[in-house]
């Protein structure tokens, strides 16, 4: 006689309280939990003594931390997992933290109190439409999201050879905190950067390319992707995290014209989430397109097979795909 195994709800509690760990992760990045338990602070005592905060309230929250496998708990001492050892402890280079002020933003999270309302009328809301004329969001996304691309930067630089490039002129579009092309400039003392995105955005990249000793070789060109003109002769043009944003059909405008501001051998790189024919694997690139639909008006997440016809109808031909140290692969095609 063949047995039924139980069914459990768990998975369903556990996605609808899966709020909760998101509240709990940002409180101790706030606080800098991780930091204290790598600095030795092990008991709740300790760590409330560090983070200047109630002893409950972090026994509470260290616990919970344990539970999804952030912390471990031994005798009760509290110890850093190697994720939150990696990635979550200031004392770490790999540090992911401040990324959190982006990825959690009121404005962000609020667009998936209105997701049904979204899935039935297929597109967001225009007052949660993140790609509205120089939504202020990007500002945010400018400051916080630098350790996310400074490894998938550097990936790309060697990709790309720009260490022995010799001189190079870089089109950075849709900049934002500019890391992509001040790497290959750091990389490459011969390379020169042009960085597009909207004017505010752009001053906190000329920041971070003068605390990178680039700002000599990195200029600005403020305004919309669409519509400023980028100039001509660029020998690289990377687009990072940008086409995601748009339908096929403005995408291809969008690489039709950075075809235009290449030179004759010129190269694009696109970074993007990229999920696998099938559309559910792997799942950080195949969850990216509900990011998509709560955020913007047409936006996804495309598959390679689109990229490839996105590029090839823009006149791009060559199409190479590259792993990178992140959660996205980054696509090289040639002018």
């Amino acid at each position: 006689m063949s047995t039924v195994a139980p069914v459990s709800a768990d998975i369903v509690f556990d996605k609808l309280f899966a709020y909760q760990q998101t509240a709990a992760l940002k409180a101790a990045i706030d606080l800098e939990v991780f930091t204290a338990i790598d600095e030795g602070a092990r008991t709740p005592d300790a760590i409330a003594a560090r983070t200047k905060a109630s002893e409950r309230g972090i026994r509470i929250l260290c616990d919970f931390l344990t539970t999804i496998d952030l912390l471990e708990k031994s005798d009760g001492l509290y110890a850093l997992s190697p994720t939150s050892a990696a990635f979550l402890s200031k004392r770490s280079q790999m540090y992911l933290g401040t990324m959190a002020n982006f990825l959690v933003l009121p404005e962000l999270k609020q667009n998936f109190d209105h997701l049904t309302e979204t899935i039935r009328t297929g597109s967001v809301r225009q007052e949660g439409n993140t790609v509205s004329t120089e939504n202020p969001i990007w500002l945010e996304f400018a400051r916080a999201m630098v350790p996310m691309a400074v490894p998938a930067a550097h990936a790309i630089a060697g990709i790309l050879g720009i260490d022995s490039s010799g001189p190079t002129k870089v089109l950075d579009i849709a900049a934002g905190h500019g890391m992509y092309g001040i790497v290959l400039a750091q990389r490459n003392p011969a390379v020169e950067v042009a960085a597009a995105d909207w004017r505010p955005v752009l001053g906190v990249a000329q920041e971070h390319a003068k605390q990178a000793g680039v700002e000599s070789r990195f200029r600005q060109i403020p305004g919309d992707a669409f519509q400023t003109d980028f100039g001509t002769g660029f020998d690289i043009a990377l687009v990072t995290n940008f086409l995601h944003h748009f339908d096929m059909a403005q995408c291809t405008t969008l690489l039709k014209k950075v075809k235009a501001a290449l030179a004759a051998s010129g190269r694009v790189a696109i970074a993007e989430f990229v999920p696998n024919a099938d559309r559910v694997t792997p799942p950080i690139a195949a969850r990216f397109s509900l990011t998509m639909l709560a955020g913007t008006p047409q936006g996804d997440a495309y598959t390679l097979a689109e990229h490839t016809s996105m590029l090839e109808a823009a006149g791009f031909s060559g199409v190479e795909v590259h792993e990178l140290p992140t959660p996205q692969q980054v696509i090289v095609a040639r002018a």
